[in-house]
């Protein structure tokens, strides 16, 4: 018995906490007919060995954490929070923290309807008779046809090199034992792969590794990316090069990079136990993320995403000072995008007690969030990732043209803005400016009018203007208004260089694994062999291996071949590349 399941029976002992009051919530009709049907709720409480003080939420499939065999599983409410229960005939009982808050549980839970739900690719890339040869979802990926969404944001890994060990990369870089480094042709064919997609080829592509900035010939795959159509280019980097060789970053700025996907677990330089700091120090640590901003406004660069993986009892008491951080430097930082540690990779060593020690979720971010901002950011400031889908579907019914759907589960991820109003020197949440579930609501009503089509899409588009009702801040309405009515694009590049979003996106590992979920996954990175795979699966169930397997070189023979080292970067031959 785990750790966290002894706690979990220790709790159990105690006077149990009240069950969520389900009345607050409009739940979706599928999860109203099982949570409040007393026999099967009853049958799955017998079937699982849970307290007659539990809810069952819903009955779904994970991964067995020893064999990765698909097995049944429960997700279920006990003591304030959300649990996932399961059992392998041969490796026996396994349980997880899923959601440590019910309430926000339930209130996210709201948006995991039908309608916000992709039909997939319309030509994916494996056909049901592999995917049911390799063993179903999540063996048989590819796409397949089970999959229920299309790529919204594509991941290439460019190299597994990497000049960092953090113990919680879940791409294993730089001590796999082999190089995984694909060549120009290789990078070009997964790039191609993408932009076949259909209805919607995807414009938004991270390059990423390992640390792709190792590659000298790195801004020639951005040119390449930026060729092929997409519109979207961010790197995923440490920052370490960038802030040493401003050369180069510009040289990736000419090529098209939009944005900087800049690792950033903390800012705190007295907090030693960072993860992060194998190579440096805390206080070079901040000198390197400090170095990078400095150089981004040399350069005119005004798209830098701060990037935290989270843990708990880590740097989760640091997030107060992340976000101050980003809006100190909203002139460069656009987002800070919090990732909750996934217990896969190299992270996938970790005991279990180690997990329960640094287990944290989405609601435990937000609510420490709301704590480390003294209320100013609060719990119900936040929406689920999958939110977006009405304007996404509002606007493709007015163009009839397809757009992406930001379909993921609503349980994936979370989101939010702040904006700084330089006249009263102080941030306010989207909310406190926008009517948000209003201006939703009006988008749905806008979609359903124009798919009539003829008359009623004219219709539409009058209430898409109507939608300016929603806005509560007089002046973000004016400004609103300004842009719809004069077209003035500067005021309103004013007003979004004072906005900085917040993110939220818990990645899965065996432990906490629910299939149901990652059948919507839309972040998915292309490989050398034509294939497309979810995050959550190429990451946790194995596919990585199996594909960098298949294209790896024997790290002395590839030094020897190239005359590259496997952590630097060699300024004579990036010299010589531009």
């Amino acid at each position: 018995m785990s750790k966290q399941v002894a706690e979990l029976a220790t709790v159990r002992e105690e006077k149990p906490a009240r069950l969520v009051d389900l009345s607050k919530y409009n739940l979706p009709e599928r999860y109203k007919t099982t949570l409040l049907n007393e026999k099967w709720q009853s049958t799955l409480k017998r079937q699982y060995g849970l307290p007659a003080h539990t809810r069952v939420v819903k009955a779904t499939l994970s991964l067995c954490p020893v064999c990765n065999a698909r097995i049944p599983a429960v997700v279920y409410e006990e003591n304030g929070a959300i649990w996932l229960k399961k059992s392998c005939p041969h490796h026996g009982v396994f349980e997880d923290l899923y959601w440590g808050d019910a309430e926000m549980y339930y209130y996210f839970l709201q948006w995991d309807r039908p309608e916000y739900i992709a039909k997939g690719l319309a030509n994916p890339y494996t056909d049901l008779e592999f995917y049911k040869d390799m063993g179903s979802c999540p063996e048989g990926c590819g796409l397949c046809p089970v999959h229920k969404s299309n790529t919204v944001l594509a991941i290439i890994d460019v190299t597994n090199r990497c000049n960092m060990a953090c113990p919680v990369c879940f791409a294993n870089a730089g001590a796999a034992g082999y190089v995984y480094e694909p060549t120009l042709e290789q990078i070009e064919y997964m790039l191609r792969t993408l932009r076949a997609q259909k209805p919607w080829p995807p414009n938004a592509i991270q390059i990423s590794g390992g640390e792709p900035t190792l590659r000298d010939d790195l801004p020639e795959i951005v040119r390449m990316a930026k060729k092929l159509g997409f519109t979207h280019i961010e790197i995923n980097t440490n920052g370490i090069r960038l802030a040493n060789d401003i050369e180069y970053y510009k040289a990736l700025l000419d090529a098209g990079i939009s944005t900087l996907y800049l690792q950033f677990d903390t800012i705190d330089e007295k907090n030693e136990g960072v993860w992060r700091h194998r190579l440096y120090h805390p206080k070079a640590y901040r000198i390197i993320k400090e170095k990078v901003i400095e150089n981004a406004r040399k350069l005119g660069h005004r798209s830098i995403v701060l990037v935290v993986t989270l843990a708990k009892n880590y740097n989760d008491q640091d997030l107060g000072k992340i976000v101050d951080f980003a809006v100190q430097n909203r002139d460069v930082v656009r987002w800070v995008n919090i990732q909750p540690v996934s217990f896969s990779g190299r992270a996938k060593l970790y005991s279990k007690e180690e997990l329960r020690k640094y287990r944290i979720t989405i609601p435990d971010t937000i609510i420490e969030i709301e704590k480390q901002t003294g209320g100013v950011i609060s719990r119900w400031d936040w929406r689920p990732t999958n939110w977006p889908v009405a304007l996404a579907k509002m606007v493709e019914a007015l163009t009839d043209s397809p757009k992406p759907l930001f379909s993921m589960n609503p349980m994936c991820g979370a989101a939010t803005f702040i904006y700084y109003d330089e006249d009263e020197k102080r941030i306010y949440p989207i909310t406190k400016l926008v009517d948000v579930d209003a201006f939703e609501k009006g988008a749905w009503d806008i979609y359903y009018t124009a798919v009539k089509g003829g008359i009623h899409k004219q219709t539409a588009k009058v209430k898409a203007l109507k939608l300016l009702k929603a806005v509560k801040h007089k002046k973000v309405k004016d400004l609103i208004y300004d842009f719809l009515v004069r077209k003035d694009y500067d005021s309103l590049g004013r007003f979004f260089f004072n906005v900085v979003g917040i993110g939220i996106m818990h990645f899965m590992d065996t432990m906490n694994y629910d299939v149901e979920r990652v059948q919507r996954c839309d972040i998915h990175y292309a490989t050398p062999d034509g294939r497309v795979f979810p995050f959550c699966t190429y990451n946790v169930v194995g596919h990585r291996e199996k594909v960098e397997s298949s294209f790896k070189v024997d790290p002395k023979t590839w030094v020897k071949v190239t005359g590259l080292s496997l952590t630097g970067w060699n300024k004579q031959k990036f010299a010589e590349f531009k």
